[in-house]
């Protein structure tokens, strides 16, 4: 029987959570915690990331990751809230 995806196939699920409580997406933080374990932590944190903070973005910019996530009711949201819709999606 394959496996679905979800929170049992996490591969660190400390650094999971730590990562969400962080306000990173859902998609993000299974991604950089399932890398970790994987590859170790240390290899992970050396590549890093280099989107920034969601704070920095436009809100044109905003509202196009929204779109390329498939997101729905992004267009009349205000940057705060399209902050928290890409966070908590």
């Amino acid at each position: 029987m394959p496996h679905g995806r979800g929170a049992n196939s996490l591969k660190d699920k400390e650094l999971y959570e730590r990562m969400r409580d962080e306000g990173a997406s859902k998609e993000k933080a299974a991604r950089v915690s399932n890398a970790a374990a994987r590859e170790g932590r240390r290899t992970v944190g050396r590549r890093g990331g280099e989107s920034g903070s969601y704070e920095d973005w436009s809100v044109e910019r905003l509202r196009g990751r929204a779109k390329q996530l498939g997101l729905h009711g992004y267009s009349g949201k205000r940057k705060s809230e399209l902050i928290d819709l890409l966070r908590h999606h």
